[in-house]
């Protein structure tokens, strides 16, 4: 595999990881999310749920640091969640609400998903498993 092969799978990986994360916000304006009892309980559940499979996933995949991949990770659920805020909240609500309204909330959901995305690499890193 070439350094660009390897590259190009890296950005797939990472910018999947951040389309699996989008399942809780869509549990959650499809009030799937109540299966769980609460809305509260299921996007607990939930956001648990998505970390084992990030983690799992970077392990599968032999990530060789799985860090900064987890990291952009969690960027890339940041931007993709900001973005079906924005598209969905004018259709479901009647008008732009959500992060993009609030300049601090939207940093605040960038920060949130890169911390995320850090603790779930430092713990994925920590576990013994052949990284490529």
């Amino acid at each position: 595999m070439t350094t660009n092969q390897a590259k190009q799978q890296t950005r797939t990986l990472i910018l999947g990881l951040g389309v699996l994360a989008l399942i809780r916000p869509l549990m959650k304006i499809t009030g799937l999310i109540h299966i769980f009892g609460s809305e509260a309980i299921g996007s607990i559940a939930m956001i648990i749920l998505i970390s084992i499979a990030w983690i799992l996933i970077v392990i599968k995949k032999r990530v060789s640091n799985p860090i900064p991949v987890l990291v952009l990770a969690g960027v890339s659920y940041a931007a993709f969640a900001i973005i079906l805020s924005g598209i969905l909240s004018p259709v479901l609500d009647g008008g732009l609400q959500g992060p993009l309204t609030n300049p601090i909330a939207l940093v605040s959901v960038f920060i949130t998903n890169i911390v995320w995305g850090f603790v779930l690499g430092v713990i994925a890193a920590a576990i013994p498993y052949k990284k490529g």
